[in-house]
């Protein structure tokens, strides 16, 4: 696919310095973009990465596929960052173009990968003995399985609502769902996996699907690689 540049807006123009501070919101830093500046994209695209990769992998468990999807992700949001309106969040408006792609792609082959995931690569800590880092690895792979086994329809909402801890709000727009249907599904996810949970682990879900750097710094360069006028 071969990429046009942005159309661009008319937006105020903040100090650029501002924009690289964490206060600044994503919506100023559409603005840049459209207005030319692709670095913004960049911050973007690492302000957004987790959340992303984690709303993804809990639809698709080839970690490949999942780093495949979040590029295309970020290549349509990219093209289609003229049609977002500021009346919404960019988070949400891109973590529904991630899971409508994921949801494609699964349609699309007409499968579902039921290999148990494998235990996701994780930097060394400089603090952690090797037994430790063990543990966790242990605990992570289990938490995962645990939750790859519930139906995708209630995964994804666990994983978004409670791993992502997205408003009920959000999570609604994402799927395309009332927010009553997600409180339904979020509820009936908790109970398939509150005794399992309660006796085999004790961690929080939070630590479930970490995105690590290497991850992040390999997805943010495949899509600087296909955008327009990025040396």
């Amino acid at each position: 696919m071969t990429l046009q540049p942005l159309p661009s807006r008319k937006p105020a123009a903040p100090d650029p310095l501002s924009l690289r501070e964490p206060g600044t919101p994503d919506e100023s830093l559409v603005d840049r973009v459209l207005a030319g500046d692709v670095q913004a994209f960049e911050l973007l695209m690492r302000r957004n990465n987790q959340r992303l990769y984690r709303a993804i992998r809990s639809l698709v468990r080839d970690e490949d596929e999942v780093e495949e999807l979040m590029q295309q992700t970020y290549v349509l949001a990219f093209t289609r960052l003229a049609q977002f309106s500021h009346g919404a969040r960019f988070s949400t408006w891109l973590l529904r173009i991630g899971v409508n792609e994921a949801l494609q792609r699964l349609r699309r082959d007409r499968r579902w990968p039921r290999a148990a995931p494998e235990v996701l690569e994780e930097e060394p800590s400089m603090h952690a003995t090797p037994e430790q880092g063990l543990v966790r690895a242990q605990l992570n792979h289990l938490l995962e399985q645990l939750v790859d086994e519930l139906p995708e329809s209630h995964r994804t909402v666990l994983v978004l609502r409670e791993i992502q801890q997205l408003s009920t709000a959000d999570v609604a727009e994402a799927l395309g769902l009332s927010a009553d249907n997600v409180k339904q599904r979020l509820s009936r996810a908790k109970a398939m996996l509150r005794d399992a949970l309660e006796q085999r682990t004790g961690n929080s879900l939070a630590e479930l699907y970490p995105f690590e750097a290497p991850r992040c710094d390999r997805v943010v360069a495949g899509v600087l690689a296909r955008l327009p006028e990025h040396h």
